[in-house]
């Protein structure tokens, strides 16, 4: 399963209060993106929580495909943003706490620690494939990014 299917809205009761309507808890659902993230359900929600769903749909749902939202770009921006806040050195609780901050989504701490292992341990892979390939600049490109990963 991938993260973005373990990244809920925050506050979801008081969201589908505002709405007037069930909204499902994961924010990367076709139904949360339609009913949240169109014109008509901002207008709903108080100034605060527009915002924050704005500052979402700017950063991750912003793309030129003819599918969009629906075609794999915002779930692919966000995974971008979870590698970007480690890339600065924070655990798994402080990127859920970042996250939350910004988006007003959230994650369990086990997930996105998952999450970060899985890369981890696809990286070894691929470390190891760019060694019996013999290609050694590959091979250390990938183990930097693993160790910073992995720290």
């Amino acid at each position: 399963m991938a993260i973005t299917e373990k990244i809920y809205l925050k506050n979801h009761r008081q969201l589908c209060s505002q709405l007037e309507t069930n909204v499902p808890k994961s924010a990367f659902a076709g139904a949360t993106l339609d009913l949240v993230f169109q014109g008509e359900g901002l207008e709903k929600v108080d100034d605060a929580t527009r915002d924050r769903l704005l500052d979402f749909a700017s950063d991750f749902l912003d793309c030129d495909c003819q599918d969009n939202p629906y075609c794999g770009c915002p779930e692919r921006k966000f995974v971008r943003y979870l590698l970007d806040l480690r890339a600065q050195g924070l655990g798994p609780s402080a990127i859920v706490d970042v996250m939350s901050d910004d988006y007003m989504v959230y994650a369990y701490e086990g997930d996105v620690l998952s999450f970060l292992d899985s890369g981890v341990r696809t990286l070894e892979a691929a470390e190891g494939l760019a060694d019996v390939d013999g290609r050694a600049e590959k091979r250390d490109e990938i183990r930097r990014a693993k160790q910073d990963l992995a720290r």
